[in-house]
């Protein structure tokens, strides 16, 4: 593996895994060559060109496994809520999204997130300096591969918000800011314009009404287009059967190629891997469960150790790959998920976002989205991700300037305010 495989194999590579939902072995046919179970030592794995270690080079090693276990674990929770259809999260861009938010944290609150974004026993600013470099590291237009990473930062123009947590958004996130009123109907257009560019249109809403009293909103937007090493061609794409989750069969266009991949198999699934651009730098995992083996079973046991196992045992054979065209698109309020994993008490009034404010506040919504296209030629991806945080103290509309004009008889009075002592009272009903 060269060293930006593992950077994005470990926080990206999950995407094949979830989108589909493929059961049926029909998805790839099965030869008694291909169905041999390979497991090989860690030696013979097959790197691709210039790697020479599984962890050679790695880019915030920390980070990114603690982008792995906390995606994975993500991935876990909401699949049980709906087995039956499609599931596309970024471990990515939701945990950069969160760790930017986790920025602000103290107290029980930070214990928290710290938990669930597997950051525990991690300072601030290593973590900081890993996702800049991991931004730096990923964002790339070679040949056959564009990627993109972005975050923004939009403030209540009208609300505390400490310039250092500011600061750390810019220097470390290449956070875009902006001070705005969200009363003003305008912005949620804005930032979905905005949104809708870094994700070049696939995701041209994410935030809806904003309230007038929301203290700021985080957002990370994930773009990704890849051309495969080697092409699938378009002639050999045919109508296959193709297993719904529920045993439904149905016929749906499959595209196939014969090459050279890693692959690994055991009796419970196959995995194959498939390599974009053409220095092979990232790729597209597939884990098929054998006919017998639904998919919740995999997915029960996709920890960070044997994912990791996963990753490493393929190794180089000849064969033949057939696996569905599609497009398919999710989203997702994560609040729910992220309760359930641990990080409840961020969501309610006990919340401490001390280091971002000086006002009591929460966060109020995360939201995430993300699509993806899959066809001869390659595959294309966005991720958007937002965080809402909000005051939770009773926030008053501000009112309206008045206007006192004393055209009329009034009454007046002169009082010691310590005291309360009255020393003049009176009634003017002619001021000449």
């Amino acid at each position: 593996m060269t060293p930006r495989w593992n950077d994005i194999a470990l926080g990206l590579g999950i995407v094949a895994l979830v989108a589909g939902g493929w059961r049926s072995a029909q998805s790839m046919p099965q030869s008694s060559e291909s169905l041999t179970p390979n497991p090989v030592p860690m030696e013979t794995v097959i790197m691709p060109p210039g790697a020479d270690s599984l962890t050679d080079g790695l880019v915030a090693p920390d980070v990114v496994a603690a982008q792995t276990a906390f995606g994975l674990a993500l991935l876990r929770d909401l699949y049980q809520e709906a087995p039956q259809d499609n599931l596309l999260i970024s471990p990515l861009s939701v945990a950069m999204a969160l760790t930017m938010a986790y920025n602000g944290a103290a107290g029980d609150t930070q214990a928290a997130m710290a938990e669930v974004l597997r950051l525990q026993g991690l300072d601030l600013d290593p973590i900081n300096q890993g996702n800049q470099a991991l931004m730096e590291r990923l964002a790339t237009t070679a040949p056959g591969l564009d990627i993109a990473i972005a975050n923004g930062l939009w403030m209540n123009q009208n609300l505390p918000v400490y310039p250092s947590f500011v600061a750390a958004m810019t220097q470390h996130y290449g956070a875009e800011v902006a001070a705005v009123d969200f009363a003003d109907a305008a912005i949620p257009s804005q930032i979905n314009r905005w949104v809708s560019d870094q994700t070049r249109g696939h995701i041209p809403t994410l935030v809806d009404q904003i309230d007038p009293n929301q203290l700021l909103l985080l957002v990370n937007a994930l773009y990704f287009k890849g051309d495969w090493t080697t092409a699938f061609d378009p002639a050999l794409t045919t109508d296959q059967p193709f297993t719904l989750a529920d045993g439904t069969a149905i016929q749906h266009p499959a595209m196939e190629r014969r090459g050279s991949f890693n692959y690994f198999a055991t009796d419970q699934w196959q995995a194959v891997s498939l390599p974009y651009g053409p220095e092979e730098t990232l790729s597209f995992e597939i884990i098929l469960p054998a006919e017998d083996v639904p998919l919740s079973e995999v997915v029960a046991q996709l920890t960070p150790e044997a994912w990791a196992t996963w990753m490493g045992q393929g190794r180089r054979r000849d064969g033949l790959v057939q696996i569905p065209r599609f497009t398919t698109a999710y989203e997702a309020d994560l609040i729910p998920a992220l309760t359930r994993l641990g990080m409840g008490v961020a969501f309610t009034d006990a919340a401490d976002f001390s280091g971002l404010t000086s006002l009591s506040a929460a966060i109020n919504q995360v939201r995430h989205k993300t699509t993806l296209e899959v066809t001869e030629s390659g595959a294309e991806a966005s991720a958007a991700t937002v965080i809402g945080i909000m005051p939770t103290s009773i926030m008053v509309d501000p009112e309206p300037p008045f206007a006192l004009r004393v055209d009329r008889p009034f009454l007046v009075a002169l009082r010691d305010r310590p005291t309360g002592v009255l020393l003049f009272v009176g009634t003017i009903a002619d001021p000449r």
